[in-house]
């Protein structure tokens, strides 16, 4: 078992114990606690001050910024609940008092016993730390409550510590928070309410704070509002223990309202009486002593579960128990964070120093790019990205090449069939001559060619640009991936990169217009599957020629073009239709060959073009813009970002936080192990 875990497991096992011989050291000591000069509490102190002071040191070094909550007790309750009373009387002090609401900022309460004859007391905020008197203290909150908060009735949620360290106190830590008030006095913002809940949540929500809620026994305990905002986060209790102030003046059916339970307080009730007057705390402790032995109704609720003392033994105990149950936890979160944090320090990138450390840094950039884009776009891995699917290059660029596909041949296939054969008639007429009239005209071909062309001739120059305003958006993205801490750099990379995709773009749209105007303007193919189809359509066409005749037939069927429709032929001459047929068949079987050529070249042209553009032009591009500009890119490259510099101090802050409470943690340990 480690130090921390049996440090842990006595300091359980003792604050059982104690809570089991409550009731019996209540009784036998009773008397001598109200009447001595010893502490409240003296049990525990000698085990829970080094644990205790630990967490207070954690705490004042704000561990919770990083996370890491505290084992905590919170002090809740509605406005007039007497929750200062309760306060003033573990602590042996006057806290202020007044009309509407006194305590205004989370006060952190360090109480202390120590055998001293003077007290010793302090308050800590805005880092700096400010010596008080007992007779002093009560005005001393309110100056810095002001400098904290405001000379106004607001509120504020940073914490001001008041550290008491005094003869006869318990050892104990808890935060005082503003009490619950719903209507704004002269002076207070409108949403008060909603400020007093969001800090009081902020408190009792993490599952190691304890909840020390102030009831008076005036009111009906279901009705108040700190009961409400504890059942919010603690629905059983489990960590709940309650506080019944103000039991002199309500005494008929107190018994009843804390053995029911009808609010779930997990951890029990206290009920204790509020010092009166210019009652000395000495004299308070006696009268409510008396309180609770003679009172006919008051005298009958156990003694576990009345006076000041009692109170202190279970805070005392409770707080044992639970910093005993968080620390091993807290070890465990420190180290870890502070693991975490290095690691990421680690993997931001040096300060560069000089010119030569700032080329270096850049041409490894570059390269380290260079590589991300060959796995993406040329070699189609993805592992660097493997959850957005966006960067998976090559299989979207696979999906717009079967598109453009897709798009070409539909567009292509609207007029197979329509108007069958009228456009090869109508050309044919146009093309005649004097000549011998078996022979079909080339213009003829060629006509209906660059008509069909002519159609399509969109599709490939909006596919060039849609593929690069892609890849436009891969290429920027890993540039920018790459040099993210150098925000000098990543404006000339990107800059770099728009200047050279638009160039790519440019040179791949003349490219395309270029082949267009190729297949608009020529025809030869030497794939034999030309003449092969061509010859398979031809072989229909003596039954073509033969149907048209006949009266009762409207379509014909043909491989490829499917039922066309044929009654509208019938008033031409069969030579006419013969070579009519003829045409159309050389231009559906060359038509075909031609499609295949403009999907076929263009993915060709797209991967040499990503080639080139990843392995030779994306480099030249971007050494030409930092280097070549000579208008000091790579020098710039040594001032930070402001990102960049923010995230390394807010590290290396955090960094050092943690190792201060890890040295704190280790040097409370070790004390601990050299007593057991």
């Amino acid at each position: 078992m480690s130090l921390v875990g049996s440090v842990s497991e006595e300091m359980s096992n003792s604050s059982e114990n104690q809570v089991e011989s409550l009731p019996q050291s209540i009784e036998e000591k009773h008397q001598e606690l109200v009447v001595s000069h010893v502490p409240i509490v003296s049990s525990f102190n000698e085990r829970i001050r080094p644990l205790l002071d630990a967490v207070d040191k954690l705490r004042h070094l704000q561990v919770m910024k990083e996370g890491i909550q505290l084992p905590t007790i919170v002090v809740v309750g509605d406005q007039s609940s007497g929750k200062s009373s309760v306060l003033e009387s573990l602590a042996g002090i006057s806290l202020p008092r007044g009309q509407g609401i006194c305590t205004r900022v989370p006060l952190i309460m360090r109480l202390q016993h120590h055998t001293a004859p003077e007290p010793e007391l302090s308050l800590e905020f805005n880092g700096k730390t400010v010596p008080t008197s007992e007779a002093k203290i009560a005005n001393a909150i309110s100056l810095a409550t002001d400098e904290i908060a405001g000379s106004a009735k607001g509120i504020s949620n940073t914490p001001l510590t008041l550290v008491v360290k005094k003869n006869g106190v318990p050892d104990l830590t808890m935060v005082d928070l503003p009490g619950i008030t719903r209507v704004p006095v002269h002076g207070q913002p409108e949403n008060i309410y909603e400020q007093i809940a969001d800090i009081i949540m902020e408190y009792i929500r993490p599952e190691e704070s304890i909840i020390l809620n102030v009831l008076s026994a005036t009111v009906d305990f279901t009705t108040c509002e700190s009961i409400r905002m504890s059942q919010k986060v603690d629905k059983n209790g489990e960590r709940t223990l309650a506080v019944v102030t103000k039991a002199d003046r309500a005494p008929e059916g107190l018994l009843e309202k804390v053995t029911a339970d009808d609010v779930n307080i997990g951890l029990g009730y206290v009920c204790v009486r509020n010092r009166i007057g210019d009652e000395s705390y000495k004299e308070a402790r006696k009268e409510e002593a008396d309180l609770f032995e003679t009172h006919p109704l008051l005298s009958k609720i156990d003694k576990s579960m009345v006076g000041i003392p009692v109170l202190a033994q279970k805070l005392v105990q409770i707080q044992a128990t639970i910093i005993a149950r968080c620390l091993p936890e807290i070890v465990r979160k420190i180290n870890e964070k502070l693991n975490a944090s290095i690691s990421e320090l680690n993997r931001m990138p040096k300060t560069l120093s000089s010119v030569g450390e700032a080329l270096t840094t850049f041409m490894g950039i570059v390269g380290s790019a260079k590589e991300s884009l060959n796995k993406i776009i040329v070699r189609g891995e993805y592992d660097e990205y493997l959850e957005d699917k966006n960067m998976h290059c090559t299989a979207r660029l696979v999906e717009m090449l079967n598109q453009y596909s897709g798009e070409l041949h539909n567009c292509s296939e609207n007029d197979l069939a329509g108007n069958f054969l009228m456009d090869e008639i109508q050309v044919l007429g146009e093309a005649k001559g004097i000549e011998l009239p078996n022979f079909l005209p080339r213009t003829t071909f060629l006509s209906i060619l660059q008509k069909k062309v002519e159609k399509v001739s969109h599709i490939p120059v909006a596919f060039v640009e849609k593929v690069w305003t892609y890849i436009e958006g891969v290429v920027i993205s890993v540039l920018m991936h790459h040099s993210e801490n150098y925000h000098q750099l990543q404006l000339s990379t990107r800059r770099a990169g728009h200047s050279l995709i638009a160039r790519m773009k440019e040179h791949s749209r003349n490219w395309v217009t270029e082949i267009v105007q190729m297949e608009k303007l020529t025809d030869y193919t030497s794939n034999p599957e030309y003449m092969n189809d061509w010859s398979k359509l031809m072989a229909k066409q003596h039954d073509f020629t033969r149907d048209v005749q006949e009266m009762y037939i409207s379509t014909f069927k043909i491989e490829g073009l499917g039922e066309v429709p044929i009654a509208g032929l019938r008033g031409y001459e069969e030579h006419v239709l013969l070579q009519a047929f003829d045409l159309k068949m050389r231009m559906t079987a060359y038509w075909k060959i031609v499609l295949r050529r403009l999907v076929d070249f263009m993915a060709l042209h797209l991967q040499f073009c990503a080639r080139n553009l990843v392995n030779k032009e994306m480099e030249e591009e971007i050494v030409q813009e930092l280097v070549g500009r000579h208008d000091g890119a790579i020098e710039r490259m040594l001032e930070e970002s402001p990102a960049v510099v923010a995230k390394r101090e807010k590290l290396n802050v955090s960094i050092k936080l943690l190792r201060e409470s890890n040295n704190v943690l280790g040097n409370i340990m070790d004390k601990i192990a050299s007593n057991i």
